[in-house]
């Protein structure tokens, strides 16, 4: 029996093994085409401006042990070691370390319901539930003060903004920099040629965005690894070549050296040091495609060694060439082999492009399940691989303005000041987090909380200094796009609240809606009319306007709210809530649909599986043998959409069906229709100018500009019945 069970347990580890090296593997394509393509422009970057007057060799060397401990410091010990331990349930990035502190702390803004997932299993963790004294007095200052709340979600959308940053200033750094590498052996002098091979690098990147999918991004690990070999391979050459003594730039007395000779000029060039980092976030950001274990893996064993390599190679080949310091990456590649490691570069910049266009389409798709964002189109590319997607208007609009950026400005060192700071940004808001996280959720003394942020966050802090000190050098450039994308969302998130806050105010209770029948002549026709509503109780404003109007609805009623929760997923079986509304000759329900940011939200024969639930529920109840009004009861299966054109009979085999369950599948018999509302949102008239300009104007036109709610839930168009109504808010 021993020596069974030791067999088991080998053939177990053996799997886990094999499963995490090969996720390992996988993630190489996917989390560091950013990190792996920094070497080509960061001493470009770095020696330019009044740098170009420091190119000795201390200062060479400086900027290498710079690097050097810049990539041990923070993707190193802060990413590898302390940030992917504070994922969500297997997902990371910003919104799963605010959803954290939402869902632990009760931090949160968004309407989202603590209540409403309690009974979600994914919620479980093995977090401490011991309160220390700072976890107390950092929770009660949050829930005490609202607009403490408000900064919070305003740093948490500034991140995201950052992220979506990144989306427009990586491919055109990485499209810009292959464009240098055809300058430097064809020598085109004319900026316009250099522009026109952009502008087609830039068009065939996003017009091949749709078409990324499981089989042509399992090519992506292949062509890193090569193009991670080829640097770290060309970085020995050098060493050996060139300067071996450039290993002595582990020393961080090279680094008090270089302050010491450039002084001010030294700590300016910081903003384009942090370069070499570029990337590091998805580590964390794309944690849900992966394990922890597989991402420290490839970090630790195969891209940290081989970049340190490329940038001592690249350093070795500068300290004894420095009039290539312009070109020095594409100058230091030996001339037979360039060619090959030019045609691998530009794979791995369009890889490197791709991955951070992909992650862009992944927040705004966490955005807009948590209602930050106005409604867009999702495509899902991927049958197999959760989260994989595409978003055709996000899509266009990044390609336009990646190459409004790369005509206007041309110059990879103005490019690159802009986004070092969109980088490090988001890096601070993370860091800035994480001590909520340590001293809220993993319930740490404030001596650890404080000391995470310490060294992490002074690091970061002058790379941050140094980047806001080069604003009017392309700085300005992030700030603007995240101030736009920011300003978008929150403002979205403003005008959701207030036409929330509109229907719990203008809620009719049930039994006043049925006082007003005998006067109103309200007659019920047969069939199911399933009311889409945001509350979780009472009748929506919308329902009952209609009623008014035209006092006739269906025989059965169902009121479905979807419901948008601070998790990353919601279990299948765990996603509908069925309850009853009154006493069942009424024959009226309320399903909430519950779902997490992360969740695939398939339109696929949700008619069915509701109305399946709904049934089910009638059918516990009589066994249960009670008729309790509100009573809630948790429907199983596997409902994730919201909506269908096809449909198929509802079956109990086995199970004599109740006189309310045969009721339902007569009124399904009938006919399904939707009802949905489409109010007009307007300002009051005591409102202030702004909040008239914000409302009206602003979110009056992206809600006249974004997918129409039937569209973007994907109900039928032939059964849909839409309600219009005026909301003054």
């Amino acid at each position: 029996m021993d020596t069974e069970m030791g067999s088991v347990n080998q053939e177990s580890r053996l799997k886990f093994y094999k499963t995490t090296l090969c996720l390992a593997y996988q993630s190489l394509g996917v989390v560091y085409g950013d990190l792996s393509i920094s070497p080509i422009y960061v001493y470009q970057t770095t020696f330019s401006g009044g740098m170009t007057l420091y190119e000795k060799n201390h200062e060479i060397l400086g900027v290498l042990s710079l690097v050097i401990w810049t990539l041990t410091i923070i993707p190193l010990f802060k990413y590898v070691i302390f940030v992917l331990g504070a994922d969500d349930n297997g997902e990371g990035g910003t919104f799963a370390l605010y959803s954290l502190l939402c869902r632990h702390s009760k931090m949160g803004l968004l309407n989202a319901s603590y209540a409403a997932r309690e009974n979600i299993s994914s919620c479980d963790s093995q977090i401490p539930t011991e309160e220390t004294r700072t976890s107390l007095l950092l929770k009660e200052f949050f829930q005490k003060h609202r607009n403490s709340r408000i900064v919070l979600l305003l740093v948490v959308l500034l991140g995201t903004s950052m992220v979506i940053g990144d989306g427009i200033l990586t491919p055109t750094m990485s499209v810009l920099s292959a464009v240098v590498g055809i300058k430097v052996m064809v020598e085109l002098h004319e900026s316009k040629s250099c522009c026109h091979y952009c502008l087609r690098y830039l068009g065939g990147t996003f017009c091949s965005s749709a078409f990324w999918d499981t089989k042509v991004g399992f090519l992506f690990a292949p062509i890193l690894i090569a193009w991670l070999l080829c640097i770290s391979g060309i970085g020995i050459y050098n060493i050996i070549h060139w300067n071996p003594h450039v290993i002595r730039a582990i020393s961080p007395h090279y680094i008090y050296n270089f302050f010491r000779e450039t002084g001010k000029v030294g700590w300016s060039s910081l903003g384009a040091i942090v370069l070499c980092i570029t990337g590091a976030e998805a580590m964390f950001a794309d944690l849900g495609h992966f394990s922890k274990l597989s991402v420290r893996i490839a970090f630790t064993a195969i891209v940290y060694p081989c970049l340190i390599l490329a940038y001592m190679g690249e350093a070795a080949y500068l300290s004894q060439n420095r009039s290539d310091v312009e070109h020095s990456f594409h100058k230091a590649i030996p001339k037979l082999m360039f060619w090959p490691v030019f045609i691998i570069a530009t794979l791995a910049t369009v890889v490197g492009s791709q991955a951070i266009i992909s992650a862009t389409f992944s927040i705004i798709s966490q955005c807009r399940a948590l209602r930050c964002f106005p409604r867009v189109k999702i495509v899902h590319t991927s049958s197999q691989v959760h989260g994989q997607i595409y978003i055709p208007e996000v899509n266009w609009i990044l390609m336009g303005l990646c190459i409004a950026v790369a005509i206007g400005f041309r110059d990879i060192s103005m490019i690159g000041h802009a986004y070092g700071l969109a980088v490090i940004t988001v890096m601070f808001v993370t860091t800035c987090l994480m001590f909520l996280i340590i001293s809220t959720v993993w319930k740490q003394n404030i001596m650890a909380a404080s000391m995470f942020i310490v060294i992490f966050g002074s690091v970061e802090l002058l790379y941050f200094l140094a980047c806001i000190a080069k604003v009017q050098r392309g700085g300005w450039l992030p700030i603007l796009f995240s101030l736009v994308f920011m300003s978008l969302m929150s403002i979205w998130l403003y005008g959701t609240s207030k036409k929330h806050q509109f229907e719990l105010e203008n809620k009719v209770c049930l039994e006043s809606l049925f006082s007003l029948g005998p006067s109103l002549g309200i007659s019920r026709v047969p069939g199911i009319g399933l009311i889409y509503t945001n509350l979780e109780s009472g009748v929506p404003p919308m329902f009952a306007h209609f009623v008014t109007n035209f006092p006739a609805f269906h025989r059965i009623l169902i009121f479905v709210t979807l419901q948008s929760l601070m998790v990353p997923k919601v279990p299948p079986g765990e996603r509908f809530l069925v309850s009853r509304i009154g006493s069942s000759e009424f024959y009226l329900y309320h399903c909430v649909v519950r779902y997490g940011y992360k969740d695939v939200r398939d339109s696929y024969d949700f008619e069915t599986k509701l109305i399946e639930k709904v049934a089910a529920f009638l059918q516990s109840e009589e066994l249960a043998g009670t008729e309790q009004p509100m009573e809630k009861a948790v429907a199983t299966g596997n409902g994730a959409g919201v909506g269908s054109g096809k449909r198929r009979k509802v079956q109990f085999q086995c199970v004599e069906l109740n006189e309310e369950v045969k009721e339902l599948m007569e009124a399904r018999e009938s006919g399904v229709a939707y009802m949905i509302g489409n109010p007009s949102i307007i300002a009051n008239e005591v409102s202030s100018p702004v909040k008239k300009f914000v409302i009206n104007v602003v979110y009056g036109f992206l809600r006249r500009n974004c997918r129409l709610p039937a569209i973007a839930l994907g109900i039928p168009h032939t059964s849909l019945v839409e309600v219009g109504m005026v909301y003054h808010v």
